[in-house]
């Protein structure tokens, strides 16, 4: 039975109706994984220039130079941080320059040392060569000549204690037998004298000398002590600082401002409910005091604790003005303590443009006006330090401070409305804009510096290799190395150690 063309058309029809339904299936499938693999790009292109931003930051920290002396420093280019962008800075690529001091600099000239103890040793010339060989005139006196020299003296001393004893001739009521009283001891029935104590938890806990290299050092002195007994010593002075750390601890949270910051730090002991060994080390640098804490967690526990916050109050209706980067912590307790406001770091927020910078060449440029811009935010803010108010140069110097920050709130605007911007430099803009309103605090506090720098210099530099140990009950810290080995007050605490 033969087919009709009409038949044949409607197959046809048929067929490739379902061929284009089943095309159309396909495209819509095709679009959707486009769009999914567009976003999959998207996703890796943020990946690779934040890896990319990683090492150019990493590399500058560990192949960069590390001074931030500037040849010839103004008040208009005063940086928190050097980036080597500005033309009066050093270039470490300069092979003409040799190491050292420049030529023409002012040095520190000689170090003076009178106030360290003083001997004189007298070198006087033999009898007979003051008497002339050919006439036997005698020699007169005509002056001296001087000269200095620093000896280093380390003696251990034995020190007997003689209790005199009296037995009474009489037979009064009281005592039979009277004794002189007994020296002052720091630990009931030690050996060690106070002050040997205190050389002993300086050197062990502000230098970090191991406890069994200052046993060897105390043999060179014909001292044999053992490190059983050096580690006690210290197991029983912990108990005696906690006094001294408590009165630390008040009066750094009872300061009117503070310079505060936490990073990331390895403690190597097992606590039940911590399943890692990554707790925190948070630092609080008052005017005459700092304190280190270290904490299991990165939350508001550690600043609670340290401030007494209470029901989203200070006690005893206290404020405190902190400087910190724009970690959530302190933007949370900025809007919920009575009291507690905050000022944010502009070396942190300048570290995001010269970061960008950095991984991206075509935003050096761009970088490099930002980071002017900022500099002329801290010169002018160095100019009102060194100025005293009601002066013009103090009036110049605030309406420099006001005007730097009116330029860059116009420029951030304008940047932010910019289509072909790039994408980095519109996240850090961003960054900006979230934080502008902390940034612009610093207007009301003039006194006070622009960034967080002593803090983080401290964490960084004071203890760069702190080292954590349980000493009884008690957790003892070591600074490993300290830029500034003794602070005016310094506790470190964790836990309820010091």
């Amino acid at each position: 039975m033969s087919t009709t063309p009409s038949s044949e058309l409607s197959n046809e029809t048929a067929h490739w109706r379902s061929v284009a339904e089943r095309l159309a299936v396909e495209n819509d499938l095709l679009k959707a994984d486009n769009v999914a693999l567009r976003a999959r790009v998207v996703e890796l292109e943020d990946q690779i220039a934040a890896l990319v931003e990683q090492v150019a930051t990493l590399s500058k920290i560990v192949f960069g130079r590390s001074s931030e002396k500037k040849a010839s420093p103004s008040a208009g280019d005063a940086d928190p941080d050097d980036t080597g962008t500005s033309g009066n800075s050093f270039d470490p690529d300069d092979k003409s320059r040799k190491r050292g001091q420049r030529p023409g600099s002012k040095g520190h000239g000689r170090r003076d040392y009178s106030h360290l103890e003083t001997e004189e040793v007298i070198h006087d010339v033999a009898d007979d060569e003051k008497i002339c060989q050919h006439c036997g005139v005698g020699c007169s006196a005509f002056g001296e000549e001087t000269c200095e020299q620093i000896d280093w003296r380390v003696k251990i001393i034995r020190i007997v204690h003689r209790r005199k004893r009296y037995r009474r001739n009489c037979r009064c009521n009281g005592p039979g037998i009277v004794i002189g009283p007994p020296p002052p001891k720091a630990i009931a029935k030690g050996r060690f004298t106070s002050r040997f104590l205190a050389r002993l938890v300086v050197d062990k806990f502000c230098f970090g000398t191991p406890v069994n290299r200052i046993a060897a050092s105390l043999g060179l002195t014909g001292a044999e002590l053992s490190t059983g007994s050096l580690t006690g010593s210290l197991k029983a002075v912990s108990a005696l600082l906690e006094p001294l750390e408590t009165a630390i601890r008040v009066r750094n949270a009872q300061a009117g401002h503070l310079h505060a910051d936490e990073t990331g730090w390895r403690v190597f002991e097992a606590v039940e409910g911590k399943d890692s060994n990554r707790w925190w080390l948070w630092v609080f640098v008052g005017p005459d005091t700092t304190v280190f804490r270290i904490e299991q967690s990165r939350s508001l526990t550690a600043l609670t604790e340290h401030l007494g916050i209470a029901n989203g109050e200070l006690p005893q209706g206290r404020s405190v003005i902190v400087s910190s980067d724009f970690y959530s912590v302190y933007q949370s307790l900025s809007n919920n303590v009575e009291g507690f406001d905050s000022l944010w770091c502009w070396a942190h927020i300048r570290r995001y443009f010269i970061r960008a910078g950095d991984a991206h060449k075509e935003l050096r440029e761009w970088r490099d006006e930002w980071v002017l811009r900022i500099g002329a935010l801290y010169g002018a803010h160095s100019a009102i330090s060194v100025s005293k108010p009601g002066t013009q140069e103090h009036t110049r110097a605030c309406a420099s401070f006001d005007e730097a920050l009116g330029v860059m709130d116009v420029a951030r605007k304008d940047q932010a409305n910019d289509v072909d911007l790039h994408e980095r430099a519109r996240k850090v803009l961003g960054t900006l804009g979230n934080e502008w309103n902390g940034l612009v605090a610093h207007r009301d506090h003039l006194e006070l510096p622009l960034d967080n720098n002593a803090a983080c210099d401290t964490r960084a530099h004071n203890v760069s290799e702190l080292t954590e140990r349980r000493i009884g009950e008690r957790r003892m810290c070591s600074f490993r190395r300290c830029s500034n080995p003794v602070p005016i007050l310094t506790c470190v605490t964790g836990n309820g150690g010091v």
